[in-house]
């Protein structure tokens, strides 16, 4: 008899073992693959406010973001640099516009672009999942917009949300893709109030493709001048390789 229970607790622990085995969490790197080649082009729409903060203007690009090179960062980790290549449309030949550098990490992806550090994705990807991925940025990482509240990108708390989820972005279709929920805050109201505040973002990512959609913006108003100061990027996945 007691082998006979011996038997059965083999039995249970292993077939316990084989379902973690079938549940375990994807790797954060199928959500952001890094090979020499790779590319994503997307929708882009640039928001900014002109003539002193009086006017707010969405710019329309197209951007494509190509990994360029394998290389090795600052702390001899191996890295890839990313260059961003923009066109006002498909008419107009690339231009390219800025350089980032992605860190995929034993457990992390980093992104450093503008001399800022972003933690992106981390392990595990679960539903619910959080961590700090503003953590490496500086008190006041935009200093030159002069902000009330240059601390505004401080405490953010990534969240994962509807982790393998199919996804519709423009006309392409996903199957399996993830949510980072990032943050969303808001204070006093432009109609109202002497000071309002906004700050939202929300990133997109499918297996096997990388980042198909982000959207963030961040504004102040002052009612003294009736004036804006902020930023906002939307992107939106084309196509890719």
């Amino acid at each position: 008899m007691k082998y006979f229970i011996g038997a059965c607790f083999i039995f249970l622990l292993a077939s316990c073992k084989k379902e973690n085995a079938d549940f375990a969490p994807d790797p954060v790197t199928d959500y952001f693959p890094l090979q020499v080649g790779k590319y994503i082009t997307y929708n882009l729409d640039s928001t900014l406010f002109t003539n002193f903060g009086q006017n707010k203007i969405v710019r329309h690009y197209e951007a494509q973001y190509k990994v360029d090179a394998q290389v090795t960062d600052n702390l001899g980790r191996p890295a890839f640099t990313i260059n961003r290549f923009l066109r006002k449309d498909s008419t107009e030949p690339w231009q390219i516009d800025n350089v980032f550098t992605a860190i995929p990490t034993a457990n992390s992806i980093e992104l450093v672009q503008d001399n800022l550090r972003f933690i992106k994705l981390v392990a595990p990807v679960n539903e619910g999942y959080s961590w700090e991925g503003n953590s490496y940025l500086p008190y006041d990482p935009y200093r030159s917009y002069v902000f009330a509240n240059p601390a505004f990108m401080e405490d953010w708390n990534y969240i994962y949300q509807n982790v393998n989820k199919p996804e519709t972005v423009g006309t392409q279709n996903y199957d399996s893709t993830i949510t980072v929920f990032e943050v969303s805050d808001s204070t006093g109201d432009p109609k109202t109030t002497e000071y309002a505040e906004k700050t939202s973002s929300i990133e997109k990512y499918a297996k096997g493709v990388g980042l198909i959609y982000k959207d963030f913006i961040h504004w102040e108003y002052q009612s003294g001048d009736n004036t804006y100061k902020g930023f906002g990027e939307t992107l939106s996945i084309i196509d890719h390789n």
